[in-house]
């Protein structure tokens, strides 16, 4: 599995103490799968922590044009988010995921 790592993506890994294996085992083994907040991606769940203190780790990637997966933000979720409602994403990734997306689709179209 081809992966692009957006700098975003890297920067949260660091803020939240994610390691690259870590992502790939959430990639490989999702325990939920859902629209993601921007358009054309999609965010998948894996469970965490201990059930005193449990937690959720999300990924949300875009397929590009040649089929790899483009992972743009990674982050944990403390406690159990709920099911089938949008996407639990921190008030302050929101305003970060849009701007990154946006320069993405300026960097595709001087392609």
């Amino acid at each position: 599995m081809d992966l692009l790592w957006t700098k975003h993506s890297r920067e949260k890994m660091q803020f939240y103490r994610l390691s690259e294996q870590r992502i790939k085992r959430v990639l490989k083994n999702p325990n939920r799968v859902e629209e993601g907040i921007a358009p054309k991606t999609i965010a998948l769940m894996q469970s965490a922590g201990s059930k005193k203190h449990p937690y959720e780790i999300w990924t949300m990637y875009q397929k590009t044009k040649t089929q790899k997966l483009k992972i743009i933000s990674c982050w944990r979720y403390p406690g159990k988010s709920p099911i089938g409602v949008k996407l639990p994403i921190p008030d302050e990734l929101k305003g970060q995921l849009e701007s990154i997306l946006n320069k993405i689709k300026e960097n595709e179209k001087n392609y």
